[in-house]
């Protein structure tokens, strides 16, 4: 067998057999297939596309390149969540206890932000001596006794990922479909879970920026899902406005605090409701309006919150600053940008407003990057606000001397008109084995 051959097989729309994608992964894992040829074969996928075996194979293959956690030790169904990614995207951190509070076992690993999307591991650390990295014996025990964990990623899951996405990222192959699918499925299938909910975000904060491309991934990872034997759904929601007001790390903690308190803001609200509910039908809890219910009634009782609070207490961090927030991290100076003109914001340019965050250090630009853990923004006015001169429409929280540049980026993402715009639905879709039902 030759790599050639592959590519010369995939670049003529031919289907390839399992034999030959651990081939071709296998070996280029181990260095014997070279960059040029796997980019040669990427390019083929991106044009010829793949069968629903094939990405279901191709993705399985993937999974096994690294190591493959069995989740067996801890007791009773487990189930994970996975986002495709967004600005102020803080779900995980308000679902995963209202969901473990629910009675359903959470064995979660996170990834860290960047570009201009934050990161879950990230917002976990800024709780001051939080541990993200945890020996698998303490993880277990964890979850197994307070219902919920989640670490870091490790570094040794589905290694052929880590280093195909590299390749992707320069060789104008990113946005092949079927490779986005097996690279985000690789690893979920690789961390255990017996079911998995997928929060595909969509709109120009999204890497998905229309609903028919989020529903196309969400499908194939829906199916590859099912294919590998797990218990697979997915909510398509909105990203052309950031969830809630606060995008940082520190900030973002503080937010989905008061959401679990029963405060926050409705649409973070909202999203994650419905999120968590999709999360314990899939365990089986029950229909989607008793799950919701159940939902709320752990958040209402508080055991949503002391779940919460248990779990970065196992885990080494201050939870005092999960009741007053004045112990986080403070930033050295913020800074109100005020309006200047009069009328309804009818965009505001999330992926413009995450990197104005990553401009004030509350993200990355290269891995290396050290965070500035008080750094963000905290939005006053969204789209479809109307706004006057003198308005504020956000704060800046971090070091002055970066307060311009991230100026610049906000306003250059600034759309404002004498109309209101539509206002956007939160979820516009569920799709699950069964196909895709439109909420909005």
């Amino acid at each position: 067998m030759r790599a050639y051959d592959l590519i010369a097989k995939k670049r003529d729309g031919g289907t390839m057999t399992r034999a030959e994608l651990e081939f071709l992964i296998g070996g280029y894992v181990d260095g014997s297939i070279p960059d040029y040829q796997m980019a040669a074969w990427m390019m083929a996928v991106y044009l010829r596309g793949m069968t629903p075996q094939e990405v279901a194979e191709l993705t399985d293959v993937m999974a096994h390149s690294g190591d493959m956690v069995d989740l067996s030790p801890i007791q009773g169904i487990k189930v994970d969540k996975h986002s495709t990614g967004g600005v102020g995207d803080k779900t995980t951190l308000v679902i995963t206890p209202i969901v473990a509070a629910c009675g359903v076992k959470i064995a979660k690993m996170s990834g860290r932000g960047l570009g201009h999307t934050g990161g879950t591991v990230d917002k976990m650390e800024s709780v001051p001596g939080t541990r993200t990295a945890l020996e698998q014996e303490e993880f277990f025990a964890q979850v197994n006794k307070i219902g919920i964990s989640v670490i870091g990623q490790s570094g040794h899951l589905a290694v052929a990922d880590k280093k195909m996405y590299a390749l992707r990222d320069v060789t104008a192959t990113v946005g092949c479909i079927p490779l986005i699918a097996s690279s985000i499925m690789s690893k979920k299938l690789a961390a255990g879970s017996d079911a998995i909910l997928l929060d595909v975000t969509t709109g120009n904060g999204a890497f998905m920026k229309t609903v028919p491309e989020s529903i196309e991934l969400a499908q194939m990872m829906v199916d590859i899902g099912t294919r590998n034997g797990r218990h697979v759904a997915a909510l398509i929601t909105d990203m052309d406005t950031p969830l809630g007001h606060n995008i940082g790390n520190s900030l973002e903690v503080a937010e989905s605090m008061e959401i679990l308190k029963g405060r926050g803001p409705a649409d973070l609200k909202e999203v994650c409701l419905q999120l968590a509910a999709n999360m314990l039908v899939l365990a089986g809890k029950g229909t989607l309006e008793e799950c919701r219910a159940m939902a709320q009634a752990v958040i209402d009782d508080g055991t949503a919150f002391a779940t919460c609070k248990a779990m970065f207490a196992a885990q080494g961090g201050d939870v005092r600053v999960l009741d007053d927030y004045s112990l986080f991290a403070q930033p050295e100076a913020s800074y109100d940008l005020l309006a200047e003109q009069e009328g309804y914001i009818w965009s505001n340019d999330t992926e413009k407003i995450g990197n104005a965050s990553v401009l004030l250090g509350a993200g990355r630009i290269t891995k290396e990057d050290t965070l500035d853990m008080a750094a963000g923004i905290t939005l006053h006015k969204k789209a479809g606000d109307y706004v006057k001169p003198g308005d504020v429409l956000c704060t800046f929280y971090g070091k002055a001397e970066k307060f311009a540049a991230a100026e610049a980026m906000y306003r250059s993402g600034l759309v404002f008109s004498t109309e209101k715009p539509e206002e956007k639905p939160l979820v516009y879709a569920r799709v699950t084995t069964d196909g895709v039902e439109m909420l909005a």
